[in-house]
């Protein structure tokens, strides 16, 4: 049976639409919104209304309705931990969502509540798949020296898991549940992850400054490095935090956030953009080195995905410095809004079970600490 699903994934300047009918995207959208227009509104909650109709209004040029829509599907963003799957909007999620339950203040906290208003005037059900806060690392990977402290992940899940489940079943014909697969999200964020038999075990806390550096994060690098850093510059711990997600990376170094012009600096010869450049790549394929250890050198594949994947160059040396673990295999861009579907139809098929928030982390610690 064929299921149509409309997708909505709210971003900060923008929010990406798609319909699809099974597999078959129908309608793709990014709905522009203006920078001066987003301000006048006091807080996330208050852009519901205005991205909603905004949505509308692109549907009714288009001469597109939501009615008849089985299942729509919202970014789900500002929850807590949960395991991978896909899950169904109810009260709890709307709220978590609307007071950012994780602390992180993102539009993709918009998504539930988009899909939960249309679901409500239209019909259908609404879900939300893999949020950005899924947890389902193995023991080994929480565990820090300082006591209390623990590993979280924060990566690009959904398309992380979506390029994962494709690849078992289009190139190696197996279940994603069969298969061990180092997988990379490599685009204006970047994200590297172990997935043991359907389970991503282990990642870096890319919002918190983990893992290789990106166009706008600093990525991992010592923490008395970073201490001599504050007072040498008098940087607060606010502006630190910047950092992680927003100043460091080729902003920190350049001023520049875009792989594309950086790259066109190297090719003319701006020795510092070639470093930049060559660092990047150099810290993924550690990332990569040390995600297959996890996994025990047992890897099916290595899986790159995300906007900075187009680059040959970035794939060619990925491939040539770590095509001895296992087939590199590059998906250039991403498959977010095909992976919302996707999950949903997965669930509507009897392929999967449809899971409930509970509201509770994942992880607190472990059963055997005081």
């Amino acid at each position: 049976m064929s299921y149509r699903v409309f997708a909505i994934n709210p971003g900060s300047t923008s929010t990406k639409v798609a319909m699809f009918d099974g597999d078959k995207c129908l309608f793709s959208k990014n709905v522009a919104h203006d920078a001066a227009e987003l301000a006048k509104f006091k807080g996330m909650p208050e852009q519901l209304p205005y991205r909603r109709d905004m949505i509308l209004g692109l549907l009714k040029d288009e001469g597109l309705t939501l009615e008849g829509v089985d299942v729509f599907v919202g970014r789900g963003g500002g929850l807590l931990s949960v395991q991978g799957g896909t899950y169904e909007i109810d009260d709890l999620i709307l709220d978590h969502a609307r007071r950012c339950a994780n602390g992180v203040v993102h539009p993709a906290t918009l998504g539930p509540q988009l899909a939960n208003e249309f679901a409500k005037e239209y019909g259908g059900k609404a879900f939300v798949v893999n949020p950005p806060d899924t947890d389902e690392l193995q023991d080994l990977a929480r565990m820090t020296g300082i006591k209390g402290v623990y590993r979280t992940v924060h990566l690009h899940a959904l398309n992380l898991k979506e390029t994962a489940i494709r690849h078992s079943k289009e190139v190696l014909g197996k279940k994603y549940e069969e298969c061990n697969f180092v997988v990379c999200h490599i685009g204006g964020g970047i994200s590297v992850s172990a997935h043991r038999e359907g389970k991503m075990i282990d990642g870096y806390d890319i919002v918190g400054g983990e893992g290789p550096m990106a166009p706008t994060r600093c990525g991992s690098i010592s923490v008395y490095d970073l201490l001599d850093y504050m007072e040498a510059s008098g940087t607060d711990a606010k502006s630190a935090r910047k950092l992680c997600s927003r100043t460091g990376g080729f902003v920190s170094h350049l001023g520049i956030s875009d792989a594309i012009e950086l790259t066109d600096r190297a090719a003319k010869g701006d020795k510092y953009a070639d470093m930049i450049w060559n660092t990047m790549i150099y810290q993924i394929e550690k990332g990569i080195g040390a995600m297959a250890a996890a996994l025990k050198g047992k890897v099916d594949g290595i899986l790159l995905g995300g906007g900075m994947v187009h680059n040959k160059d970035l794939v060619n040396k990925i491939t040539e410095s770590c095509g001895w673990i296992a087939p590199v295999t590059a998906y250039p861009g991403e498959f977010e809004m095909e992976a919302m579907a996707a999950g949903a139809i997965r669930v509507l098929d009897g392929e999967e079970s449809l899971k409930t928030y509970t509201g509770k982390k994942v992880f607190e610690k472990f059963d055997f600490e005081p």
